[in-house]
């Protein structure tokens, strides 16, 4: 009996652990159930698993096919981890240098005046490490890690045609928004809106295309 119980709660350990282990799993490391558009129009659908560093998309189907960002239209996932759909669309920047190339970037909000744009990436947090430090959480967008790394995100503003990368400067912002910098500075202030989370952010956007 003793060993029947201990077996058991073994057991419930091991399945703990295990939905641990897939929870702590980043959005890009797991597969999405999705489809993917080409730049002729083609839409394959499966899982899709994204590599924003290396500008890639793959797709589980009856086979793994792996598509770069040149040969892709957008893309798109329903992401269980953080829930929602999330769209990924090809747009021609400049990561490095002056040489556009093709870049995947996640649509946050959309309006006829302006575009919030992201991508995210993993980065190490050494901040409260320790045997008895805090556990890692992203600050910005989802739950805790319980590890060392966490997602950050890299905003882009679509502005007039033209792509534009925010540093997560309140001054920034309202330079950008500038036309209506009192007016979303009074919103801010209003609703308690930070001007460098993600959520806030595309409140923020979206308020702004809604005054103009």
């Amino acid at each position: 009996m003793i060993k029947h119980i201990f077996y058991i709660t073994s057991l419930f350990v091991l399945l703990g652990l295990t939905v641990q282990a897939q929870s702590n799993q980043f959005p890009s490391q797991v597969w999405h159930k999705g489809q993917i558009v080409t730049v002729n129009g083609q839409v394959y659908q499966g899982l899709v698993k994204y590599d924003l560093e290396n500008n890639v998309v793959q797709l589980q189907d009856q086979s793994i096919d792996t598509f770069g960002a040149s040969n892709v239209s957008h893309f798109e996932i329903f992401d269980e981890t953080y829930g929602g759909m999330r769209t990924f669309f090809t747009l021609p920047y400049a990561l490095t240098g002056d040489y556009e190339t093709p870049v995947f970037f996640e649509i946050l909000t959309e309006g006829d005046e302006i575009v919030l744009l992201c991508r995210e990436h993993i980065v190490l947090d050494n901040r409260g490490m320790g045997m008895y430090g805090p556990m890692t959480m992203n600050p910005l967008w989802g739950p805790q890690t319980g590890g060392a790394y966490k997602l950050a995100f890299n905003y882009y503003f679509i502005l007039d045609g033209k792509i534009q990368k925010y540093s997560l400067k309140k001054k920034e912002l309202l330079d950008i928004l500038g036309d209506r910098s009192d007016e979303i500075d009074l919103f801010m202030r209003k609703n308690r809106l930070s001007h460098d989370k993600r959520g806030d952010l595309l409140r923020i956007t979206a308020y702004y295309n809604q005054i103009k």
